[in-house]
């Protein structure tokens, strides 16, 4: 075996441990006789505008696929097939949308919960156990384990944090092409500076959270008592 084998044998062998690693929870619950194991996170809590997405996948085997991370973690081409892959090996998977109407009724946590309830509604099959980003999902009839940072420790939640982000980034895109001036493609309704700039020069539209200080004040710039239907 030459130096190029030998480092790539071992590129493989990490990974492959990490990946086991990284299902220790799904191992522990299927060892207590929980055979469909379910994972849940939300994106799009910090953004300026754009709704918030949360995805539900449920699997009674591992989820061993090269790369698989926190959505954070992942180059935005390897989420796209990743979400794919996913979407394949899974036994379901569902998304649900909380939006940008009810993230200012609600407040964005409450919301979030919101958008995770209707991915589980959505999911078609029972779910034997549910991991979850450290949320407790009271509407959850079964038994959970809300895991801190469970998106990075967790294959079930990764899986569902990436098949999240790549439906949330496509929404955000086709609302570009919808309204041009704030470059939602770009940044994905996050606070860019191109963002605020567009904020700044048209005010909000009905795509930006209302009660969002920076959204707030964009319109008292441009002397705005109420968010533009545009």
């Amino acid at each position: 075996m030459n130096a190029k084998q030998r480092k790539a044998r071992n590129a493989y062998e990490r990974e492959r441990r990490r990946l086991h690693r990284l299902h220790q929870f799904e191992y522990a619950a299927r060892a207590r006789g929980f055979t469909i194991v379910g994972g849940i996170d939300e994106v799009g809590r910090g953004p300026l505008a754009g709704p918030v997405v949360a995805a539900c996948v449920a699997t009674d085997k591992p989820l061993l696929l090269k790369g698989l991370n926190d959505s954070k973690q992942v180059r935005p081409e390897l989420r796209l097939e990743l979400a794919e892959l996913i979407k394949t090996a899974v036994t379901a998977w569902a998304v649900g949308i909380a939006t940008v109407a009810e993230i200012d009724r609600l407040n964005i946590y409450w919301a979030s919960v919101l958008a995770m309830e209707r991915a589980i509604a959505q999911l078609g099959c029972e779910l034997h156990y549910l991991i979850t980003d450290a949320v407790r999902i009271k509407s959850f009839a079964g038994p959970q384990e809300p895991l801190v940072r469970g998106d990075a420790r967790c294959a079930v939640v990764a899986a569902a944090s990436i098949v999240a982000k790549v439906h949330r980034d496509a929404m955000l895109v086709e609302l570009d092409a919808v309204d041009p001036r704030y470059g939602f493609a770009l940044h994905k309704g996050y606070s860019t500076p191109l963002h605020i700039k567009a904020l700044r020069e048209h005010g909000p539209s009905v795509h930006h959270r209302a009660n969002w200080a920076r959204v707030r004040d964009a319109q008292l710039e441009l002397g705005l008592d109420y968010v533009e239907e545009d």
